[in-house]
């Protein structure tokens, strides 16, 4: 068997150097790549194009062809044959190279499902022409034939696809979709890519079409994240209550989902509502009677009381990124890369309703070359940093509340940068950077943004989008319970 695909391989690249000799003359191409110069340089005669042609020529035609792969889908419904090569295949692949030498005859059946058996013309075409076009519905099956044929160049390239499309429109969303497959695929850089974009982008995930099908393992995965980023509390739990209406899961799953909705981040007058209206809190109110118990004492009472009775540091009482104006504010910063730039803003000082009436006015400074602190040697009178700018210094933000306040005893504010970017004509979180006081905290800031490139991904219209968020965290108040 072996000496016979040997011989046709013979045979095949034969024909193609015969086709290729006729073509030199007007495909003939120098690339004037010379090794010392002179007469004794070596010029380069490339006629790859032509190569991949004539392979492109050899699969359409089945000339030469010395198998034939029979593809069948699970009920033989559907059956699709094509002419192929046996050295092509065995060079692209060690499944169909074992496969083949295990044959018993010139046809080669392939179990495929449906999906897969739909596009199974362009993944052979890829293994003749080492090129594939394709569209968001066909990335999957593809990537499981890459994965199933151990076709690993492609099996890349299409996570690399998946991951740089998660932002492009589809009909009926295809993120969640990518993510289970990626799941059962054990695809970890797919899985994570996905799961993130949804964690940051997760407005536009409830408004899609595929929200009301994602599993419920998707569904615990996304509710226990504090890393959320979404307007509010509030539409979370609207877009949960319409997955379960949609849905009707078994009541333990439905219980597990609401019990992961962190109410005392809504205010007591949201709270009465959901309780009044909300048909599925109705059903499932025994179940979370407690959590909505402590979020109205969280509500009513000052948060160093509250800690006295009661661990302020669990996820009940811990903000997400929200984008509402209570709790932080967007930042366009047009011309990053040119001077040092300020803002100033307003939050609430606590999620607590008890301090509900207090706002924290904060200042915010951008500056594109911030010399690193381990190398800077000017601070004021007070000990604070000074923005000393320096040529080839990276970008930092720092932020400060304007004044100093008592009220601010016990609360703990973490600051959340989001970096936004524009993505198939949507803007998108691209990274999400936390920090105490200034963004040189993570050493990471904008590393690879390149500024000074008005082409850099990171700009829109040369500007540059952020939106901070504060959080403020209670878990400094814990103390010994009486």
């Amino acid at each position: 068997m072996v000496k016979r695909v040997q011989i046709q391989a013979g045979m095949l690249f034969l024909a193609l150097g015969v086709h290729l000799g006729a073509a030199a003359a007007g495909m003939l191409r120098v690339d004037g790549a010379q090794d010392g110069g002179g007469s004794g340089g070596a010029d380069a005669i490339s006629h790859s194009l032509t190569l991949v042609q004539r392979l492109e020529a050899l699969l359409v035609q089945g000339n030469g062809s010395d198998v034939s792969l029979r593809v069948e889908t699970p009920n033989a419904d559907e059956v699709k044959v094509i002419q192929a090569h046996s050295l092509v295949l065995s060079l692209q692949s060690p499944v169909f190279e074992e496969a083949l030498l295990n044959r018993n005859g010139s046809t080669l059946v392939l179990k495929e499902s449906s999906d897969c058996a739909a596009a199974f013309d362009k993944f052979i075409r890829y293994l003749y022409c080492g090129e594939i076009s394709l569209r968001l519905d066909q990335a999957t099956p593809l990537h499981k034939l890459a994965t199933k044929y151990q076709v690993t160049v492609l099996q890349q390239g299409i996570t690399r696809y998946m991951t740089q499309n998660l932002a492009r429109d589809s009909s009926s969303g295809h993120v969640a979709g990518w993510y289970e497959y990626a799941l059962q695929a054990g695809d970890v850089t797919l899985r994570d890519s996905c799961l993130q974009y949804m964690a940051w982008n997760l407005s536009s995930v409830l408004q899609s079409g595929e929200w009301a099908t994602i599993s419920s393992q998707l569904l615990m995965s996304l509710l226990q994240r504090s890393d959320l980023i979404l307007q509010s509390e509030m539409e979370l739990f609207a877009a949960l209550e319409a997955w379960i209406i949609q849905n009707e899961p078994d009541g333990l799953t439905a219980e597990n989902a609401l019990r992961a909705v962190r109410y005392a981040m809504m205010p007591p007058r949201e709270l009465f509502r959901l309780q009044t209206q909300s048909s599925v809190l109705a059903q499932y109110q025994e179940s979370v009677r407690d959590l909505l118990y402590m979020s109205y004492q969280f509500h009513s009472a000052p948060p160093l009381q509250m800690a006295k009775y009661f661990d302020v540091n669990c996820s009940l009482f811990v903000p997400r990124n929200y984008l509402s104006p209570l709790w932080g504010s967007p930042w366009i910063i047009s011309n990053p890369s040119r001077d040092d730039r300020s803002t100033s803003f307003q939050t609430q000082l606590g999620p607590s309703g008890h301090d509900a009436s207090k706002r924290v006015t904060w200042n915010a400074l951008f500056s594109p070359r911030w010399l690193p602190l381990s190398m800077r040697s000017m601070y004021t009178e007070s000990g604070a940093m000074q923005p000393t700018r320096v040529d080839g210094g990276r970008p930092r933000v720092i932020i400060t509340p304007a004044t100093s306040s008592t009220d601010f005893a016990g609360v703990n504010f973490q600051k959340t940068v989001l970096v936004m970017a524009q993505r198939q004509g949507k803007v998108v979180v691209k990274h999400v950077y936390n920090f105490h006081q200034s963004t040189e905290e993570n050493g990471d800031f904008l590393a690879e943004a390149d500024l000074y490139r008005r082409t850099s991904e990171y700009l829109t219209d040369s500007s540059l989008f952020l939106h901070i968020v504060v959080k403020p965290l209670y878990q400094t108040l814990i103390t010994t319970k009486n």
